[in-house]
């Protein structure tokens, strides 16, 4: 399996609430995690077959940018 890391533009629980169904149907539900503890609020995503270019389209359609950390 492998991580990806992405620093998003998500800043508070609204809008992890706004990207959630777009990531639960593009990754899957258990495949990512966002760290709002975290001061960049990390997007971790665990998967076989998603793909970093997968993971900003998705969140680009849900309102939101993104950059790859790794």
């Amino acid at each position: 399996m492998k991580t990806l890391q992405f620093k998003p533009n998500i800043k508070c629980r609204g809008c992890v609430a706004t990207v959630t169904p777009f990531l639960n149907d593009s990754i899957g539900k258990d495949n990512w995690q966002i760290d709002l503890a975290s001061p960049e609020r990390l997007l971790t995503v665990r998967s076989e077959t998603t793909t970093g270019q997968q993971v900003i389209d998705t969140l680009k359609e849900a309102g939101f940018t993104s950059e790859v950390v790794n």
